[in-house]
């Protein structure tokens, strides 16, 4: 006879065992590649196995990552990358739980259905369509704004524009996020506020944003874990790809990308150690920025 409380151990076990195994045959199996990052490797025939070839790859130690630092666009590059990355994190956390507080406030759930609809539209829509609507607005001959400049061959104005374009995609879903975490607050908290004659502002400052700070602290979190992984798709289709823009839209994904393009490069083991640098950087900033909120708020710690 099963005692209740392993009954219910035994129920959360297996609700969570198919995640569980998802993680390690998808992230955590997937692991033994990184080798590849340090192979120069290649096919061999006649058994050109994924296991076969890693074993007959030559070992080059650090080699397949110097082409990241190799060129005089690694600097601007990897400026480019922290910079867009920071004021991203920082404009979308501000304006999510400014939009979130301001759904929460409207009080016909109509309305309020109908703008989380408007604002999470754009979080589908793929950013090759995208692209095609900047280009309406800024294409040199038939655009909206073509009487102003050429925007695809001036540099100036494609930080605002690329940073207009991310938060038009993302704030929809991360605003839904906050909103979730809003719903969930014990409206009594409000009523006794109300009562004690707090308005509308001193309700969001003393309730509202205390009672988010746990979900806020986990998402900045997070999102300083991508610092170093730009959006390939906002930065290769908003601009066109265009050569002259190159030296304020490119990034880590574009300048890999390029790279391994050109006839010098093209290894698997390159592009393996670009994802392991990127994704050691963010676990570097990940416990950084973890560390960071302990110290000041430990409760509020992920981990």
């Amino acid at each position: 006879m099963i005692s209740p409380k392993y009954k219910k151990t035994l129920a959360i076990t297996l609700m969570m065992l198919p995640g569980a195994l998802w993680l390690l045959v998808l992230r955590y199996i997937p692991m033994a590649g990184i080798v590849i990052a340090f192979q120069d490797y290649r096919p061999h025939p006649p058994n050109p196995t994924l296991i076969n070839n890693i074993l007959n790859s030559q070992f080059v130690g650090l080699e397949n990552f110097r082409f990241i630092f190799a060129t005089d666009r690694a600097w601007n590059m990897i400026r480019n990358t922290l910079a867009y990355n920071g004021v991203f994190i920082v404009l979308t956390t501000v304006l999510s739980i400014a939009l979130a507080i301001g759904l929460n406030e409207i009080g016909k759930k109509f309305f309020a259905k109908f703008y989380q609809t408007l604002m999470f539209f754009p979080f589908f829509i793929s950013w090759v369509v995208a692209s095609y609507f900047v280009f309406a607005f800024l294409d040199p001959t038939f655009g909206v704004l073509s009487g102003v400049r050429n925007w695809y061959l001036d540099p100036t104005g494609w930080p605002i524009i690329l940073t207009i374009a991310h938060l038009w995609k993302t704030l929809g879903f991360n605003c839904i996020i906050y909103f979730a975490a809003i719903t969930g607050i014990d409206q009594g908290m409000y009523e006794a506020a109300a009562i004690d004659g707090a308005s509308k502002w001193r309700q969001v400052w003393s309730i509202t944003i205390p009672s988010i700070k746990p979900m806020i602290i986990m998402l900045f979190i997070m999102a300083v874990g991508r610092i170093f992984n730009a959006d390939f798709g906002l930065f290769w289709n908003i601009p066109m790809n265009m050569g002259p823009l190159q030296g304020v839209t490119e990034v880590f994904d574009t300048y890999v990308f390029r790279v391994m393009q050109s006839p010098i490069a093209g290894s698997m083991g390159m592009a393996t150690a670009a994802g392991l640098f990127q994704n050691v950087i963010g676990f570097i900033c990940i416990m950084s920025a973890n560390t960071l909120v302990r110290k000041f708020d430990r409760d509020n710690a992920m981990f």
